[in-house]
């Protein structure tokens, strides 16, 4: 199996621009409209945040990141880290590079001190869902501007107790 060379990028630099958008161009072929999510790419610097670029052989084929929230309940809890734009081109699919780009994730928002990771997804990303799902994400009720939408799921996985330095 090929890996992937994860680096931290700025939100906004050119590779993490060029996955954002084909993730956007995603949404509008499977739910006819972009993700209107609201996003201040400052919020995937650290100490706040963190955003991912894989690269294979040089080129950016995965991206994703989170951003932390700490409330206002219930949509969010003290130590939770949103993922978003979790993305793989088609070329580089079906060779475990989401999965490698999750783990990743997970680890750094662990490292930070975050104690969950949560997300909204939609019902017409069966691949998501089931990469979510496997990696032991649970349903929890759903939050964001896609609170009342029939086609969104809200998932999230405990990490437990924070690992001391």
């Amino acid at each position: 199996m090929e890996a992937v060379d994860i680096r931290v990028l700025a939100f906004d630099h050119p590779d993490s621009v060029k996955l954002i958008d084909l993730v956007q161009q995603e949404y509008v072929t499977r739910y006819g409209d972009p993700d209107v999510t609201p996003v201040d790419p400052a919020e995937f610097a650290a100490p706040h945040g963190i955003f991912l670029v894989g690269y294979l052989d040089g080129v950016p084929v995965a991206c994703g990141g989170w951003r932390a929230h700490d409330g206002p309940a219930p949509e969010f809890r003290r130590g939770d880290a949103e993922l978003k734009r979790m993305f793989v081109t088609l070329p580089a699919r079906g060779k475990g590079f989401a999965r490698a780009m999750l783990a990743e994730l997970e680890r750094t928002a662990r490292e930070a001190g975050r104690r969950r990771c949560v997300l909204e997804t939609g019902t017409r990303q069966p691949e998501a869902i089931a990469l979510y799902r496997s990696s032991g994400y649970t349903g929890i009720p759903k939050f964001g501007v896609y609170r009342n939408d029939a086609e969104s799921l809200c998932l999230a996985k405990e990490f437990g107790a924070a690992r001391q330095g």
